[in-house]
């Protein structure tokens, strides 16, 4: 039994989820207790980090005279420092813990949250200043690495694509929730006396309304200092998962956490950069609508669907999802493609959002399907290794999978974060150098064939080196 049942604390001392004996009587329930408040604290980190995107196109109006070209890097900053610090976080939690590193990640949310909602209430507030804040809203997707990590210790290898599909699924949430909450929030003073003044804006037609802009990220603070307080109290540390980062370093000589990490940038970086990107190609290519009143959908859709990736892996294996997956992407692009306006003249917005619903879709159910792969191929590749030895041995040696498969997941979603930079910057290179963005989805296109290449050679064929 774990030593929670003896009242020793938050630490797990005996954790082995593979015994079915043991995850029936005591595993399941805790580790569906530790997921279900690991979602809401990455669901805020996710909102945390983007929140900052929101955020920078009301600036202007409240005053900030900012360039556009200044307003870009504050927007862009963010994604450049969550998929940085995702490096460092992917170690965090076999050298932290869980459960300690959960509280301490969660809780530093509250910089960028109150920094932003203080800073953006006096238009004098220097740019140094505000792209420090974008900086620090990294935080908030650097979680998103250590939470993986974190969860996949909690599961056998048959249900981990479930549950990391849900732990990341409804934390992707965060990003539509952003998107659809802010313009709501920031529309009445929700705070009262607290939450400070409002700033007065210039309409389109001349005229002036108040809004409060500090809201989007005071928002989030109360639920903030709750799921810290959840995390602290409820969720759990296990004592085997804790390892060196010398011990997870070994991760850069194996050449399946390239591959995967080439694969969840075509899936991960395919969803949060097109999340980034979607309202300004909105306005970019059909100038005439507001994007704010529906790009939200495409993040949403592709957050709820991503549990049924993870679901659908666990049943039909994660390298037949991932492959047909690519496919289907390359087949939305083409459908963007095809409604795209030629020279500012034509297209059909009806088109070009449903296609680019598939690529959400898409993108959504390669998000699971690729994160179910990672547990699988590490641990295979561990007890292929000890085939036939002992039981002690083959002990060690899941426990060397889980922590492998774990800084697997962790390192590729850093990785694929980078998407969230590169995909927005591609749009601007092609629209700069060819005056439209079909260059960019041509890239895409290409780079999407390379995913469905590498999947179906290394991981989906008949005689694969690694089927999963």
């Amino acid at each position: 039994m774990s030593d929670i049942s003896h009242g020793t604390g938050r630490v797990l001392t005996l954790w082995t989820p593979e015994d079915k004996a043991f995850w029936e009587a005591e595993g399941r329930a805790i580790a569906n207790q530790n997921l279900w408040i690991s979602i809401p604290a990455l669901f805020l980190a996710f909102a945390v980090w983007m929140v900052w995107s929101a955020v920078v196109t009301q600036l202007p109006a409240a005053g900030f005279e900012f360039t556009t070209d200044q307003l870009f890097w504050l927007a862009a900053i963010p994604a450049l420092s969550g998929a940085t610090l995702r490096i460092f976080y992917s170690f965090m939690v076999p050298i932290v813990g869980g459960r300690r590193w959960t509280v301490l990640s969660t809780l530093s949310l509250l910089i960028p949250a109150i920094g932003i909602g203080l800073a953006v209430q006096d238009p004098e507030t220097p740019y140094w200043v505000m792209l420090l804040l974008a900086v620090f809203c990294g935080f908030g997707g650097g979680n998103f690495s250590s939470s993986m990590a974190n969860i996949s210790f909690f599961f056998p290898k048959e249900r981990k694509g479930s549950a990391l599909g849900l732990n990341a699924g409804l934390g992707n949430l965060g990003v539509s929730s952003v998107q659809f909450m802010v313009p709501l929030v920031i529309a009445a003073g929700i705070f009262g006396w607290f939450g400070g003044d409002p700033q007065i804006v210039q309409l389109a037609d001349g005229g002036t309304r108040k809004i409060w802009l500090q809201n989007a990220a005071f928002v989030w603070v109360i639920p903030i200092v709750i799921t810290s307080l959840l995390a602290f109290l409820m969720m759990n540390d296990i004592a085997d998962a804790r390892s060196s980062f010398r011990d997870q370093a070994v991760i850069f000589g194996r050449k399946h956490n390239w591959l995967m990490c080439w694969l969840y940038l075509g899936t991960f970086g395919s969803f949060i950069g097109f999340s980034a990107g979607f309202p300004l190609l909105i306005k970019s290519q059909f100038p005439n609508v507001n994007p704010l009143e529906f790009a939200w959908m495409g993040p949403f859709l592709g957050a709820v669907i991503r549990p049924f990736g993870g679901w659908l892996s666990d049943k039909l294996g994660g390298a037949q999802v991932t492959l047909w997956n690519f496919v289907a992407m390359i087949v939305g692009v083409i459908g963007v493609l095809q409604f795209l306006p030629e020279g500012g003249q034509g297209g059909n917005l009806t088109g070009f959002f449903v296609s680019f619903l598939v690529l959400f879709a898409t993108s959504g159910i390669g998000n699971g399907s690729t994160f179910r792969m990672i547990p699988v191929i590490f641990m295979d590749e561990a007890m292929e290794s000890v085939k036939g030895k002992g039981p002690e041995v083959q002990a060690a040696a899941v426990k060397e999978g889980n922590m492998l498969a774990a800084a697997v997941l962790g390192f590729s979603a850093a990785i694929g974060a980078y998407g969230g930079f590169f995909i927005p910057k591609t749009y601007g290179m092609s629209i700069t150098m060819t005056g439209g963005v079909q260059a960019a989805l041509w890239g895409f296109i290409v780079f999407y064939l390379t995913c469905v290449a590498t999947t179906w050679w290394f991981y989906a064929r008949k005689g694969a080196e690694r089927p999963c």
